[in-house]
């Protein structure tokens, strides 16, 4: 396996495939780099370098006790950028994993990267707050907390069926989809998931999302029954300068697997452009 160790010691799984202008993934909660096969393949076989990690406690990387935060996340993601040495890089994240492309830009610059886009993104703030009434109230996360804690094993296969929209009339859920969510969370490590609650719902992204001075594509589904689009898709373009903001009608939060090649073009185009 292709690992980087950073610099309190933390092996961090990683996959690095194709060759050409580097494309970097980061995903969202509780999953890990499988998350983005379908986009990693399609972008590979255009001529990209795609590379995805899993995240500290997440996937195959160590299970950590400690540094399971964003700042921690974006040193790591840091590391593994100046590890490979990319450079023109199109940074790609999706949920938590949105929060933390953000925070890498605002806490290491741009200079290494060309290009960004956030997908279904937690940013600017998940919880709700006197200065951000559309977010989402705190008992929401702590009932997450309860369930990852409890029973995370009958937690994620419930999960999976809002994520990806499977509740919706007339969706034909796939047994295939809950499954690869549902292994993907559980080879993660329990307390690592449980600390980056707090870090996707109640961690403020609005000054990195300021200091983003790169192109920015923000994808969100107007269904999205986890990460509602008018408090984190709608309120990060109106804050990151020039961003374009490209609505999926209907679409849920897990829309890399329910609308991949709809995703899969607009990715390419964005890149190309």
């Amino acid at each position: 396996m292709a690992t980087i160790t950073t610099k309190d010691g933390v092996t961090i799984f990683y996959k690095d495939w194709g060759k050409g202008q580097p494309v970097l993934f980061s995903h969202g909660w509780p999953l890990c780099a499988d998350a983005w096969d379908g986009q990693m393949a399609f972008l590979g076989a255009q001529g990209y370098r795609v590379i995805a990690h899993d995240r500290r406690s997440h996937g195959r990387s160590d299970q950590t006790w400690d540094g399971n935060d964003m700042d921690t996340y974006a040193d790591d993601l840091a590391a593994l950028i100046e590890a490979l040495d990319l450079k023109d890089l199109v940074m790609v994240g999706h949920s938590t994993g949105g929060g933390e492309v953000a925070h890498y830009l605002g806490r290491h610059g741009t200079g290494r990267v060309a290009k960004a886009v956030l997908v279904s993104a937690v940013p600017p703030l998940m919880l709700k707050t006197v200065g951000n009434p559309g977010g989402l109230p705190i008992e929401v996360f702590d009932g997450i907390r309860k369930g990852t804690f409890d029973n995370r094993a009958q937690f994620y296969k419930d999960l999976a069926t809002p994520f990806f929209g499977y509740n919706r009339p007339g969706a034909t859920l796939s047994e295939g989809v809950r499954d690869s969510f549902w292994l993907q969370g559980m080879m993660g490590g329990l307390k690592g998931q449980l600390d980056c609650i707090h870090e996707f719902s109640e961690v403020d992204y609005t000054e990195d999302l300021k200091k983003i001075d790169v192109p920015t594509l923000i994808i969100h589904g107007d269904d999205d029954q986890i990460v509602p689009i008018d408090a984190a898709g709608r309120m990060s373009a109106k804050i990151i300068k020039d961003a374009t903001l490209k609505v999926y009608p209907g679409a849920p939060h897990g829309l890399a697997v329910t609308h991949q090649d709809q995703l899969n073009a607009d990715l390419l185009a964005f890149i190309r452009g």
